[in-house]
């Protein structure tokens, strides 16, 4: 599998795991949790619970809250979930810093196509403000001298990609 494909696995896995009709939420979560004992399934495991934090935030019906998936996860994907939290958090102060605004995630809630919706929905997240930050905020984040998520960096996944790492 290339790590476009990978990407691809990740929003799916996501996707279907934020579902409020997916029955299957806490076994796929245990299933992670597992994962995360294999340092080389590391960058598959935090990019599914990025894309899943980033669906979940988005406050939509079809999918459950941050507090219904929160306490489904085992003591790894815990942690991993908090990082990952505080890493968005930092991100998006940095965007606040920069004096650029930033844009409402209203249009992402209206997209009717259903690959689209994926790719956008897990691509992005909707703050507590009803902006949205997204995997090019992070990019530029890292760029910028941002500490990345530890033993993970969204420019390595971003050039790897692309073919380019």
């Amino acid at each position: 599998m290339d790590a476009t494909d990978d990407l691809d696995v990740c929003r799916q896995v996501a996707f279907r795991t934020a579902r409020r009709d997916h029955g299957a939420t806490t076994e796929v979560l245990a299933i992670v949790e597992e994962l995360l004992g294999d340092e080389t399934d590391y960058e598959f495991v935090v990019t599914v619970l990025e894309n899943l934090q980033n669906l979940v935030s988005h406050g939509l019906d079809t999918f459950r809250p941050t507090d219904e998936i929160r306490p489904l996860l085992g003591p790894r994907t815990a942690i991993c979930w908090d990082t990952l939290t505080d890493f968005w958090s930092a991100v998006a102060d940095w965007r606040v810093s920069t004096g650029v605004p930033m844009e409402s995630s209203a249009a992402l809630h209206s997209i009717q196509n259903e690959q689209l919706r994926m790719l956008l929905w897990t691509a992005n997240r909707t703050l507590s403000t009803g902006d949205k930050l997204g995997i090019a905020d992070a990019l530029r984040y890292e760029k910028a001298g941002g500490a990345p998520v530890p033993g993970y960096s969204h420019i390595t996944v971003a050039l790897r990609s692309t073919g380019q790492g």
